[in-house]
């Protein structure tokens, strides 16, 4: 059986996408949580995370006596261990843009991940159109991201960016939780799209346990005081 770590489900966005993945493809595995106490060398968290990985975060994946510890290394481990899975889109073009989605996924949107971190069970209107009107690069992020995903969904033949569900869909799952939390404009097409993923039955369960978890990280909670 594999293992997955992953941090609170409410704040941890890394974590989501393999989980999302795995879930929604149907590919087994046991959860186990590190609970978000800190980042610091001396946080439960960290301790217990470097006692499984060098590299002391979340997501963590075992396979017997193999750990890997970086979301998109786990998401193309699964693809090999999984091909009748399909994890990525079957068509050779296809899956070369897929893959270079993830790849813009894991490497870019920085002020869209650091001014609106995940945060499922908030509602922050308000922040959202805050940021929006003082935070050029906010925007340019997710003209960025419409760019990438309306000719997609133009062409696409089924619900998702490449037909049907993939890594590129379980990889952008959080950025659409950030698209609600913070009510960010979109397009009608990229909207819906974010409705879609957000409606995925894996994509649910993480939402329902993420606001069943009733645990205020205030290190995670730049615009909360409270719940």
């Amino acid at each position: 059986m594999l293992t997955l770590y992953i941090g609170n489900k409410n704040y941890s966005s890394w974590s989501m996408r393999p989980w999302v993945l795995m879930r929604q493809t149907g590919i087994a595995f046991e959860e186990q949580m590190l609970r978000f106490d800190g980042f610091g060398p001396d946080s439960s968290f960290k301790q217990r995370a470097l006692a499984l990985s060098p590299a002391g975060r979340v997501p963590i994946l075992i396979d017997g006596g193999l750990r890997l510890w970086d979301s998109l290394a786990i998401s193309e481990y699964l693809a090999e261990k999984f091909p009748e899975k399909h994890l990525w889109p079957q068509q050779l073009l296809n899956r070369a843009r897929a893959r270079c989605l993830v790849a813009e996924m894991h490497s870019s949107f920085t002020s869209l991940r650091s001014l609106c971190p995940m945060n499922i069970e908030a509602r922050l209107p308000e922040v959202g159109a805050k940021l929006w009107v003082e935070h050029p690069p906010l925007r340019a992020d997710v003209q960025l991201l419409q760019d990438l995903w309306t000719p997609l969904l133009a062409a696409a033949n089924g619900p998702m960016l490449f037909d049907q569900f993939s890594i590129a869909d379980a990889f952008f799952a959080p950025v659409c939780m950030r698209l609600n939390t913070y009510a960010l404009p979109l397009s009608p097409a990229v909207q819906a799209y974010v409705q879609r993923v957000s409606n995925l039955p894996a994509v649910q369960e993480w939402v329902q346990a993420a606001r069943a978890e009733r645990d205020f990280r205030p290190f995670e909670e730049p615009y909360r005081s409270q719940p």
